[in-house]
């Protein structure tokens, strides 16, 4: 074949002869250089190619990011409920269950017991809950209403940033008297001071003695602020129509172990609600580090979970690459023929489409990234979760995502290499 019958080739697609003395640097850069060219030759099929990528790392750094911060949400929730804090509610779960009949609630002669037999219990603080409308002039709002006594201030380290608790006196003789959170404040009294004024509680009229310090989201998403606390004889006697408490909580000294008094405490209970030895709890005592331990667990299998069926788009990305550089070879048959012809190796022929590979993998990458930032600062307010960077997990997609292009856009590349220079010059 001579000058007159060699095919024309587009003179950007060939690299430029490097200078002599020319190092691995400077080679690998001009291959860097040839690959750009290419893939802004081909636009749209290069962004089709990297979509694969695109969606794999995006998705990825995504749902890691924002598992992160919900396992983190979810630790500061509980967290809410304080540190060094046992929760006994009656049943074997998280509540009373369902199914057989309904476990005794306790009595507060339990509760008495557990404050006097236990040691390196802080305080103990029984609940009686129900809920309502309260309303005050023309406002009315639906809260919850906790019976508790005075250490139930002391268990929660609660108290209020205006006005007092209420006393000795009035939690004995179950006084109207009430201290009652931000949220109830600002959807009640808006703009007035709630201190010693008079609101009505269903059908009680109740005395706002204190407002609570603001505490914000507790745990399982609650509003710790929209609540009502009163003397628990009060909330007995006007509400729930019964001495029986629903939840016990119990604060622990610190420095004291919680595994030791919640042990104790089971002891305790099992010998006065007559359980025998082979009989089964029907009361849980749950540590709240326990449950955060739990929520935090459940976040980060879904986040596996659902990170690894993303991580699938990577693979589908990879081998997307593979496909469409395999077509490049075919279509640039007689480019690679007169490279080899003038003079070029194997390797460099290997190199020039590898590096192709690896550079379209990369923004592929790169774009992924971007894309994940902007979904996380969109959906994190959404979900109420904190955005929680993580170098790692955004360095190991994108190196991921560079892995790709070399695993499959290596059997292109050698494909490539391995052409005959006469084959590739006759190629039509």
């Amino acid at each position: 074949m001579n000058a007159e019958t060699m095919p024309a080739v587009d003179p950007t697609l060939v690299p430029p002869d490097p200078p002599k003395g020319v190092n691995g640097v400077q080679l690998v850069l001009t291959t860097v250089v040839l690959a750009a060219r290419q893939i802004r030759r081909h636009l749209m099929r290069s962004f089709l190619t990297i979509l694969g990528i695109i969606i794999g790392v995006s998705s990825v750094v995504t749902m890691v990011t924002l598992g992160n911060g919900a396992a983190q949400a979810a630790r500061e929730q509980v967290s809410a409920l304080g540190a060094n804090i046992l929760q006994i509610r009656p049943g074997q779960g998280f509540g009373r269950g369902g199914g057989g009949p309904q476990p005794p609630d306790f009595k507060p002669e339990d509760v008495e017991a557990i404050g006097r037999q236990i040691a390196g219990v802080k305080a103990v603080a029984p609940q009686a809950q129900s809920s309502g409308i309260a309303v005050y002039n023309a406002a009315n709002w639906s809260t919850t209403i906790n019976g508790t006594t005075r250490q139930y201030f002391t268990a929660q380290n609660w108290f209020p940033a205006q006005g007092r608790i209420f006393s000795g006196a009035e939690e004995q003789a179950g006084k109207a008297v009430c201290v009652i959170g931000s949220t109830v404040v600002a959807n009640l009294f808006r703009d007035t001071d709630p201190i010693g004024k008079r609101f009505r509680l269903r059908d009680l009229s109740c005395e706002v003695i204190g407002v609570l310090t603001t505490r914000g989201q507790g745990g399982f998403g609650n509003d710790q602020d929209d609540v009502v606390l009163m003397p628990i004889k009060a909330v007995q006697r006007r509400f729930t129509g019964s001495r029986d408490i629903r939840n016990i909580m119990v604060a622990v000294d610190d420095g004291v172990d919680t595994a030791g008094v919640q042990s104790a405490i089971e002891d305790l209970l099992r010998e006065r609600r007559k359980l025998g030895p082979n009989e089964d709890n029907d009361f849980n005592v749950f540590d709240t580090k326990q449950i955060s331990d739990t929520v935090t667990g459940i976040y980060s299998l879904v986040t596996s979970i659902v990170t690894g069926v993303a991580a699938i788009s990577l693979l589908v990305g990879g081998i997307g690459i593979m496909n469409i550089m395999l077509v490049s070879v075919t279509e640039r048959t007689r480019e690679i023929g007169i490279r080899l012809a003038i003079g070029a190796v194997g390797r460099e022929v290997l190199m020039q489409f590898l590096v192709e590979a690896v550079v379209l993998s990369c923004l592929g990458g790169l774009i992924g990234l971007v894309l994940a930032a902007v979904a996380v600062a969109v959906i994190a307010p959404f979900m109420q979760v904190p955005v929680l960077f993580d170098p790692k997990i955004n360095l190991l997609a994108f190196l991921f995502s560079a892995a790709m292009g070399v695993i499959f856009g290596f059997f292109p590349a050698w494909r490539a290499a391995q052409l005959n220079p006469i084959d590739a010059l006759r190629h039509e």
